[in-house]
Order: structure tokens, then C-alpha cells, then sequence
């Protein structure tokens, strides 16, 4: 009989946690953590902030030292692309060839840049997703009198702008929204920040972006300016584009059993296929609480969902393999949904953005402004008459933490909105 084997792919902060979990629920066969980047796991939202400032040298983002990794006892296969993934016979299939049979199999591949077609082969153009992107970046932006427009205002060109403006540069923020961040924080809380923006110097443009130009010729292009579809024309030696993600599932394409439409769909106990389950950015579940698929990109998120994914595997397993000391007894516990009540945060100069439940797809918000001068507001949020979400500008975090309260779960909006209205007394 083959060794049993669990693989995680994805070497990413949601892989590490089911890895860390599934041996701590019992866990004692091969497990095998699969990263197609060269590096160990790494805290991502630090590459837009304090890596990319120069506050932080690469080794701080490490999410484990070396030993800690070591003491997993992991089949460690850093720089390696997982290529399909056969669920019936739950068979991995790896860059090369290899074919690993495994008992069970946790998805955290997350996400990957989106980028402009335009952009392809010139240098000076850059996305922000990888340790190896922010790097190039911050070399970029280490020297004097950049002149960086940055494609795209949701959170992660904001910060980058932000970042990028207080380093000294020239900036330009472009985007189809006409507010920052608009289509997740709502028009209210997008004028806040504009302002804050705006304030900072860095100049605001609402457009799409018509294409790129470049001296040079060959592999030697280098962007020169970026034009947008109205024919402006915005001078620039550095660009970034920051466009959003797409699910890293282009690798399951051969698995028809799985549904990898906006990344993989999972029950509400993260499970894609029987063995198979998925964890992070990649992972679209159905929240038994908010009634729907979610698909959530955030870094609380990732860990709370690789712990969720590792436990509710083995409790799968415990059921399926034969008795043979593999699994603790502990990891026949039964399976539990997944009904975190998400978080996500963000920085921008001495803004502090805290927003829990779910913003997206709300057809309904209201902000109240606290203190225009102090950019201290906070949102509330919701979809079909109920509360789902809220956001907070420079609340104390006692009163934060009674915003959460409020739409831990779906509340009726005026139950919710009085709420806020007592939370913030």
C-alpha cells in the first residue's frame, strides 16, 4: 500500500494554515506543500505597504522561520507548478510530470495579476501581486523624480500611490470608477478618500487606458507614456497596473467535475469534490449565513479558511480510510460550515480603513461623516433589506468591534442602522 499522502497547492498564507492544521488535528502521513514560487510562505498585503515603502527587508514577511517550517515535517516542493489534478483517482499531476496519488487534496492557489495586453513586453510596466513584483517595484521606485501612474483605483493601487507619493514621485491615479475604491466602499467613503488623495498631490483621472508608448526598440522598450482613450496623454517612466486578479484555477481546466467559474465552487464546508477542498482567494463557497457563493480576497480570511479546509478533510477521511494510525483520533471530529464574518483592512498615509461582513454586492449603503477634516467616517452596507456589512474610518477599535457586532450576521437594516447610530454614541 502507497505511503498516504495529503497535498496542499499553494505555498500561500491559506496553504500554510491548512498545512499547520492538518497536523495539528492529527494528521501524521506525507504532506506535501506545493508553491510554484521559489520563495516560503509569505504575508502578501505588506508588498503595497511596508515592503514596497522600504520598512521592511523581504525576510520579515516570512510567515514561519526555517525551523518552525522544518518541524511540519512537509514534502516541501518550492518553484514547482501543480499542472492537473485528477479528482476520481485523486491524482496530482505536477511541471515535469510527476503524478503524486494522494488521499486528499486542499486548493490555495489564490489569485493572479491581471494585466493590459498593451503592456506586454515593455519595461517600466509592472503588477503587484508576487514578493519577486513588489521587489522590482520598489527598485524601481528607489530612486528620485519618478513620474508613476498608477492603472487602476480599487485598494491595491490606492495604496501604491499612496506609498508612491510618499516616497517623493509624481503620480496619477486612472481608473474607470470616478472615486477610488468606489465600487467596494460606495461614493460617500470614495469622496473621502479622493480628497485624501487629491491632498497628498497625487493628480486623479477617470478614463480607461487606450494603450502605452515607448522608446526603444525590441526587448529594449521602455514605457514612456500611457494614453487613454480620450487621446490624453499621461507622461510616465514607471506604471503600474492594478487592474484586479483572476482565480489561479487555469491548472483544474482538466477536471470537468469542477466548477471553476470566478474560482473553484465549494460547499459550505469548503469541499470542491469529495478529497478535494479549497482554501483563500481561489476558494468560492457558500456562506450558510449570508445564502450565497462568496469568494473572499482577504488575508484573515485565508488563514480562517485553510484551518476550516484542513479540518473539515480529515474529518472526511476519518470516515473513508481504514484504521491504520494515519489520523489521530481527533480528526473524526464532524465537519462544521465555514461562516467567518470577513475583514479586510487598509492603509493609505494615516488612514486606517477596517471593514467587516460583506461590501460587495450591496445594493444599498450610507455613510456617516464623522469628521470631513479627519477623513473619519464609517459605512454601513447591505442587500435585499438586510445589513451585511460595515466600514470604519479612524474609529477606536472598541467602537470598531461593536460595528462587528452589529452584522456578524444579517440584521434588518434599520435594526442595523440604529445600531451604528448607538455604537458610535
Amino acid at each position: 500500500m502507497s505511503p498516504r499522502r495529503i497535498a496542499v497547492v499553494g505555498a500561500s498564507a491559506a496553504g500554510l494554515a491548512a498545512a499547520e492544521a492538518l497536523r495539528r488535528f492529527g494528521w501524521t502521513g506525507t504532506l506535501t506543500l506545493v508553491g510554484d514560487e521559489p520563495h516560503p510562505p509569505y504575508d502578501r498585503p505588506p508588498l503595497s505597504k511596508q515592503l514596497l515603502q522600504g520598512a521592511w527587508q523581504p525576510d520579515k514577511l516570512h510567515l514561519r522561520a526555517a525551523e518552525q517550517l522544518d518541524a511540519l515535517g512537509l514534502d516541501l516542493r518550492l518553484g514547482t507548478r501543480a499542472t492537473g489534478l485528477d479528482t476520481a483517482a485523486r491524482t496530482l499531476t505536477l511541471a515535469g510530470g510527476e503524478r503524486l496519488a494522494c488521499d486528499g487534496v486542499i486548493v490555495a492557489t489564490g489569485v493572479a495579476a491581471r494585466t493590459l495586453p498593451a503592456a506586454a513586453g515593455l519595461d517600466g510596466v509592472h503588477t503587484l501581486r508576487t514578493l519577486d513584483d513588489a521587489l522590482a517595484l520598489k527598485e524601481r521606485l528607489s530612486g528620485t523624480g519618478r513620474r508613476l501612474v498608477v492603472v487602476g483605483n480599487g485598494v491595491l493601487g490606492c495604496e501604491a500611490a499612496a506609498v508612491a507619493r510618499e516616497l517623493g514621485h509624481d503620480v496619477t491615479l486612472v481608473g474607470r470608477e470616478a472615486l477610488p475604491m468606489a465600487r467596494t466602499v460606495g461614493p460617500r467613503i470614495g469622496e473621502l478618500l479622493a480628497a485624501e488623495h487629491r491632498e497628498r498631490g497625487v493628480e486623479l483621472r477617470t478614463a480607461a487606458v487606450g494603450g502605452f508608448e515607448a522608446d526603444g526598440d525590441g526587448p529594449a522598450r521602455h514605457v514612456t507614456a500611457v494614453r487613454l482613450a480620450d487621446g490624453t496623454r499621461l507622461p510616465a517612466d514607471t506604471v503600474l497596473v492594478a487592474i484586479g486578479s483572476e482565480p489561479a484555477v487555469g491548472w483544474l481546466h482538466g477536471a470537468p467535475d469542477l466548477d471553476t467559474t470566478d474560482g473553484l465552487r465549494c460547499d459550505a464546508y469548503c469541499a470542491a469534490a469529495p478529497g478535494v477542498y479549497a482554501a483563500g482567494d481561489v476558494a468560492r463557497w457558500q456562506h450558510p449565513v449570508h445564502g450565497r457563493h462568496l469568494r473572499v480576497e482577504h488575508r484573515m480570511n485565508a488563514t480562517e479558511q485553510g484551518m476550516a479546509a484542513a479540518r473539515n478533510l480529515l474529518a472526511e477521511l476519518a470516515e473513508t480510510l481504514p484504521d491504520d494510525g494515519t489520523l489521530a483520533p481527533a480528526a473524526g471530529r464532524e465537519r462544521r460550515p465555514f461562516t467567518p464574518v470577513p475583514y479586510f483592512w487598509s492603509d493609505q498615509y494615516g488612514l486606517k480603513l477596517q471593514a467587516y461582513g460583506v461590501l460587495h454586492g450591496a445594493d444599498r449603503s450610507e455613510a456617516t461623516v464623522l469628521d470631513p477634516d479627519a477623513r473619519k467616517a464609517v459605512a454601513l452596507y447591505g442587500r435585499d433589506g438586510q445589513a451585511t456589512g460595515v466600514l470604519a474610518i479612524g474609529v477606536p477599535p472598541r467602537q470598531v468591534r461593536g460595528l462587528r457586532a452589529l452584522i456578524a450576521t444579517p440584521a434588518p437594516w434599520e435594526e442595523a442602522r440604529e445600531g451604528v447610530r448607538n455604537a458610535l454614541a
